[in-house]
């Protein structure tokens, strides 16, 4: 029964997310929208441009609560022989075999 509580915890956590992000993100692309655009075509792109923004995030976050991923990033893989592979191969660096 443990983890059907855990669950539903999940599920109430990622629910007020969700609606905490949407509202906030929508309240913040009307505030922009009013400052910024004079149209109201624009204005409401850009109310839905923070809805957007706002759902898109409580997705990736409900996604890192429920152990899943909705894309992790992982940094490129450095190696110590990176500024060798620059440098042009020997064979066309030598002045000698140049015809």
């Amino acid at each position: 029964m443990a983890e059907k509580s855990d669950v539903n915890a999940k599920w109430d956590a990622c629910l007020d997310l969700s609606v905490r992000r949407f509202v906030y993100s929508s309240l913040a692309g009307a505030f922009a929208g009013l400052l910024l655009f004079r149209t109201p075509v624009t204005r409401r792109a850009s109310i839905a441009f923070g809805a957007g923004v706002g759902i898109g995030s409580a997705y990736a976050d409900c996604s890192r609560i429920f152990d899943g991923s909705a894309a992790k990033l992982v940094p490129p893989k450095t190696t110590s022989s990176a500024p060798e592979e620059l440098q042009p191969p020997n064979s066309l660096s030598t002045p000698s075999q140049v015809c």
